[in-house]
């Protein structure tokens, strides 16, 4: 076996790679077995992810592997409390049940980053979708009524659905369907509907009878409304210096700041929350997607209504993911000179296989984050930073407990910036063309003010077709398949709001 070249390098003085070779018994006895180990390693990971090929080094990968996870490693947080308001489980309290949603966020999230990096050998890291998670708990299961064993079920067929149509090559045909104002505004409409339910439950906004919502009249007294806002300002300072997990830190800041308050006898009841016994237990939520099958196929109405909410899934799964890699690509230099991302059905294969795991498990949608681009800055360019990200998921199990014990107004301090974040997406809207302005406005409006996100989707697509037909006077204006999303839309309201 030849000597690696960093230890011929370490022999200055030695400038025949022969001698050296020959006196590898002596350079054995010199340096400890571990430091060839080490080295063996980092050849093999170079090798396996082609360090070379991509110019760049285990150092630059590891580092930016990091960033991302800090910069993602909120979901942790976010989705249990999320999920834990629609989750009820006989037996069980909420802080344990948002153990249990946390140990699943954490390995769906770290199952799919390592299929990410041993299949695609792509920089992205993932974990269950913010934004679709707020469509599982308050539109499916609170507003819908839906049981969420059902949602966990629409959620692994979606996956199913995924994995199918990118193994056979549809995804152009489906993309090209939807209308691109709508692709573009959907984003900014969740991020309005996230902000509602954060500025809600940090106690900012509250709701009235004449206005429908207004600012809290006794925001200066609201010892919870206060401390979010002051956690909400510490995010954002933290956001705009670039400063690597701003949102966690905001978290935590506004957490411990809350237990410290209430040791002091400050703040009154309900300033930290009342922890149950730490449990490690996941087998209510593992598999639970098996129980809501019969319920979701026992009636032709439970049947279309499972049908939209696997499509509304399946429509922000899979055009947020496909959107996010052509703008994180962009920014890495991944893309070739058409603009498309080369091989792009494994990312989005890895993608579909962990929204699968991720229902399987018991979490909603799992997606490519846009964090992302915080590691592809960093310069990471292959698979070996979504490992890392994978990694350290997997690893975060161990704290656990920690995400029972966050209050969950602190938690949605970090859901109103990731809400403004979110904003952003208007700016590819051509808002002077109103076959654009209408179906996009509609979408981003409708979203906060029902409250769900399905009928805004549905609000963009009906409207759509119809305006573009009206405005080049001709029915062939829209496709055939959007004038069909169109009328499958207006059939989901008419049964949705009591035509049926």
């Amino acid at each position: 076996m030849a000597i690696p070249a960093t230890l011929v390098r370490r022999f200055k003085t030695i400038n025949d790679l022969s001698y050296v070779n020959q006196r590898r018994s002596e350079i054995l006895k010199a340096f400890p077995k571990a430091c060839f180990n080490c080295m063996s390693v980092a050849d093999t990971l170079a090798k396996r992810f082609g360090f070379k090929k991509h110019k760049t080094d285990l150092r630059t990968e590891v580092v930016a592997g990091i960033t991302t996870f800090l910069t993602m490693s909120y979901i942790v947080i976010l989705n249990p409390a999320i999920l834990g308001e629609a989750i009820q489980i006989e037996g069980y309290s909420a802080s344990q049940i948002t153990q249990m949603l946390a140990i699943v966020t954490l390995l769906s999230a770290g199952i799919a980053c390592i299929v990410m990096a041993l299949y695609a050998n792509r920089p992205f890291g993932l974990a269950p979708g913010l934004g679709i998670n707020a469509f599982f708990a308050y539109t499916v299961v609170l507003a819908m009524g839906i049981p969420w064993e059902v949602a966990l079920a629409a959620v692994v067929v979606e996956g199913v659905i995924f994995i199918i149509i990118t193994a056979a090559g549809w995804r152009d045909a489906i993309i090209a369907a939807i209308p691109k104002p709508v692709k573009f505004s959907v984003g900014a409409g969740i991020g309005l509907f996230l902000a509602i339910i954060g500025l809600k439950e940090m106690n900012v906004i509250t709701a009235d009878a004449v206005t429908f919502v207004e600012l809290n009249p006794a925001l200066a007294a609201d010892p919870i409304a206060l401390l979010s806002l002051l956690g909400l300002l510490v995010t954002f300072v933290l956001y705009a210096r670039g400063v690597k997990g701003s949102i966690v830190i905001g978290i935590l800041a506004t957490t411990v700041l809350a237990y410290a308050l209430n040791a002091a006898g400050i703040g009154g009841a309900g300033l930290v929350p009342e922890l149950g016994p730490t449990t490690y237990n996941i087998t209510p939520l593992v598999g639970a997607f098996v129980g809501g099958l019969s319920p979701a196929v026992a009636s032709t109405g439970a049947m279309f209504s499972f049908a939209l909410i696997i499509f509304t899934f399946f429509f922000v799964d899979f055009f947020d993911t496909a959107g996010t890699l052509i703008g994180t690509s962009q920014l890495g230099g991944f893309l070739d000179k058409k603009g498309n991302l080369p091989d792009i059905e494994k990312p989005l294969m890895a993608d579909a296989v962990g929204t699968t795991v991720g229902g399987i498990l018991g979490t909603s949608t799992v997606t490519t984050y846009i964090e992302s681009a915080t590691g592809i800055e960093e310069g990471g360019k292959t698979g070996m930073v979504a490992l890392v990200v994978g990694v350290l998921f997997l690893v975060s199990i161990v704290a656990v407990p920690i995400a029972a014990a966050v209050p969950l107004y602190a938690s949605h301090v970090a859901l109103v910036l990731v809400a403004i974040l979110m904003l952003r997406g208007v700016t590819d809207i051509d808002w002077k063309d109103v076959t654009n302005s209408v179906p996009a406005g509609l979408t981003i409006l409708m979203m906060p003010l029902t409250f769900s996100i399905a009928y805004g989707i549905a609000a963009g697509l009906i409207s759509y077709p119809i305006v573009k037909a009206a405005k080049e006077g001709s029915l062939n204006a829209a496709t055939p398949a959007q004038w069909g999303l169109a009328v499958a839309f207006v059939i989901y309201l008419y049964v949705t709001t009591g035509g049926l």
